[in-house]
């Protein structure tokens, strides 16, 4: 219930009035049954933009330490996740991130929309970063469809590192599904699910007109300090470890 009132009532219109959202190849998402939408990844906002301009629930992976801070600001956050769909992941190890892949696999076996953003973090300069290759393992071990998505201009109404939002035109731009069934039982194999990823990666490209760096965005931040990762943390991913 309280995803819906967020949506058409208490958060929605009101991003609609600042973001002024267009959508773009609509009709390429399905009406019921699974799959994955990979998105870019440019602000916090492209986790509320993309929900506001399609009618089926997503779920999002969402890191665990969103669910667990404290005092009244903790655990309103919590509340906030929960209520809206999003579901806590722990990403310290290797084994966290295999138990990842399982809550997104049951996820998709429940016929859901499952949200993901392959570049595992948010980029720090609006560019198109190497993608992680968990979203490939889960493509391959599900068969689902995987629906590339471009977020675009949701930098500028959410700029990364500032408070607020801003006036500006929100575009979400969805491609064609991706049927990666060629590589059927092929889950595992790090080169077909590098192969895979970067496909997908290819598209969100195409879609988005961004420069793509042959680099993990991630690095780029680890390699910039604190002070960045502090600013441009992901707020919904697979964890890191669960690529190969």
């Amino acid at each position: 219930m309280w995803y819906w009132l967020f949506k058409y009532i208490l958060l929605g219109p009101l991003l609609a009035l600042i973001g002024r959202p267009k959508v773009e190849g609509l009709e390429h998402l399905p009406a019921d049954g699974p799959a994955i939408l990979a998105s870019n990844h440019l602000a916090v906002m492209d986790s509320f933009y993309l929900p506001l301009v399609v009618r089926r629930r997503i779920t999002f992976l969402a890191k665990q330490e969103y669910f667990t801070g404290t005092g009244i600001k903790g655990r309103v956050l919590a509340w906030f996740y929960t209520v809206v769909g999003q579901v806590p992941i722990d990403r310290t190890d290797a084994d966290s991130a295999q138990a990842a892949l399982d809550t997104a696999a049951r996820i998709l076996g429940e016929r859901k929309l499952l949200g993901m953003y392959p570049e595992g973090t948010r980029s720090p300069d609006g560019r198109l970063y190497k993608g992680k290759t968990g979203l490939a393992r889960l493509a391959l071990q599900t068969g689902v469809p995987v629906i590339p998505v471009a977020m675009i201009g949701t930098n500028v109404v959410n700029p990364p590192g500032k408070k607020g939002l801003r006036f500006g035109q929100v575009t979400v731009r969805f491609g064609k599904p991706m049927d990666f069934s060629r590589f059927e039982g092929m889950a595992g194999n790090r080169f077909i699910e590098r192969a895979v990823i970067d496909e997908v990666i290819y598209e969100l490209m195409e879609l988005s007109g961004q420069e793509y760096v042959d680099l993990y965005a991630a690095s780029l931040k680890n390699a910039a300090g604190p002070a960045q990762n502090g600013q441009a943390t992901a707020s919904s991913r697979l964890p890191e470890s669960a690529a190969g």
